[in-house]
């Protein structure tokens, strides 16, 4: 069994930062990639940023410039540091992993709301 534990989140003013963080437990846990999705009512969850375990990164074109994500070689997580925020960004945030012979999974889901 795989769990992701997403922290972070929260009310941001416009031009603010905020910090996303997410680890997987699990035993003998081998990772291809992680990353994080957003989702809004009514529309499809939407790829924001991704990390594979050889440390290639790629982001949505919404987000290039302003957001970072980062893996940690000590255990099996990701941050997504997030400047320059817009309220644009306001959105369900996902957590997601591609655990190598167990399949993908994903977070409970984080909010983040961009408002002033």
């Amino acid at each position: 069994q795989v769990q992701l534990v997403e922290s972070g989140g929260g009310l941001v003013q416009p031009g603010g930062s905020l910090r996303l963080s997410c680890e997987a437990s699990g035993r003998f846990l081998r990772w291809l990639a992680m990353g994080w999705y957003r989702q809004v009512p009514g529309k499809e969850r939407q790829l924001v940023a991704r990390v594979t375990v050889n440390g290639d990164t790629n982001y949505s074109d919404s987000v290039k410039g302003r957001f970072t994500i980062s893996k940690d070689n000590g255990k099996i997580a990701v941050s997504l540091q997030m400047n320059s925020l817009k309220p644009e960004d306001t959105a369900t945030y996902f957590c997601h992993a591609n655990i190598v012979g167990l399949g993908q999974y994903w977070g409970q889901g984080t909010q983040v709301t961009v408002s002033s």
